[in-house]
């Protein structure tokens, strides 16, 4: 989430956040915004080309949505996406939220529906197009039906945390205090003085480059001691995780972890720590991007089996150099 396209959706959200303090203009806000994002990357091509349909298609969400589904729902990143109906990728979910933004044509309510009904990510989506909006609208333009049991939710503590809304409202003030100083403002008790500046993009980082998924192959099988696997391409994807032999109620959240050793081509590439724990769990349990094209050799080996656990293996994911398309 801290590179390339998952660091732009950071860079651009806050970009516009920046820009909805100074400006009541979504349209201005939404390209002006885009100009911090390097323009070679993936991100500000798919973000350009939701304004260009909105230029296209003024009163059509929902084609533009069918736009960005063909060209820019393919997944590299993240593994449960690849071949899959599933995009957590920070270029489409962005894509929602600037869909939100320009359709909703100021209106909160439709700017919340069309932003949740693009799907996906569809929490964090409308929360960043209502968060833009808000700022430009002001908390009291917001209509009182999206703020319904905010005031008896702000001291109620997130879960597997000890902080509440009302602690991240004053880190965040606090935060934006110290950043408007560092960048030529002014803080004089109520009084804030905010330095305009110019967007300036942020430098080029391409997650993924050069990458293909070319396979993602089913194996569904549990691991007790041994897996080895062979592929043909530049890198690959081991999907699995630990499961309880006896689950009960909720996800486990104890403290076993495996320890797996992780070979490649005969050599070994790690031993890797893999907790059973849901909220300290490692995504996938081996991967290897940049390898040289060929043949390629992947093992598995558990050093502490468990009679109350086992590693459940699902997916072999395989990666080449060209898209699977130009293969053939």
């Amino acid at each position: 989430m801290n590179y390339g396209d998952g660091w732009y959706g950071g860079v651009y959200v806050g970009a516009m956040y920046s820009l909805a303090f100074v400006s009541r203009d979504v349209n201005y806000i939404v390209r002006e915004a885009l100009k911090t994002v390097p323009t070679q990357s993936t991100f500000y091509q798919c973000i350009a080309d939701v304004i260009k349909w909105h230029d296209q298609y003024p009163t059509d969400w929902k084609r533009t949505w069918l736009e960005v589904q063909r060209k820019w729902s393919d997944e590299v990143g993240c593994s449960d996406g690849v071949f899959s109906a599933y995009n957590i990728d920070a270029k489409i979910n962005s894509a929602y939220i600037v869909i939100g933004l320009l359709y909703g044509q100021g209106d909160y309510t439709k700017t919340m529906q069309i932003s949740t009904r693009a799907g996906q990510d569809s929490d964090c989506n409308p929360a960043s197009a209502g968060g833009i909006l808000g700022t430009m609208l002001g908390y009291d333009k917001i209509p009182a039906y999206w703020k319904q049991g905010l005031k008896e939710a702000e001291d109620i503590d997130f879960k597997y945390t000890t902080m509440s809304l009302n602690d991240v409202y004053a880190i965040g003030m606090k935060h934006a205090l110290q950043v408007i100083e560092r960048n030529g403002g002014k803080v004089t008790g109520d009084n804030v003085t905010i330095a305009r500046q110019t967007p300036k993009a942020v430098r080029l980082e391409q997650g993924f480059g050069g990458h293909f998924p070319t396979e993602k192959r089913g194996i569904n099988k549990d691991l007790t001691d041994e897996y080895t696997a062979t592929f043909d391409g530049i890198g690959f994807i081991l999907e699995g995780q630990p499961v309880p032999k006896v689950q009960s109620g909720s996800r486990y959240d104890g403290d076993f972890v495996y320890q797996l050793e992780v070979y490649l081509d005969g050599k070994k590439l790690e031993t890797a720590n893999i907790p059973a724990s849901f909220t300290r769990r490692r995504y996938d349990l081996a991967w290897k991007y940049q390898l040289a094209p060929g043949n390629h050799t992947v093992k598995l080996k558990v050093l502490n089996p468990d009679k109350e656990f086992t590693l459940r293996l699902r997916n072999l994911i395989v990666f080449g150099n060209k898209p699977i398309l130009a293969r053939y």
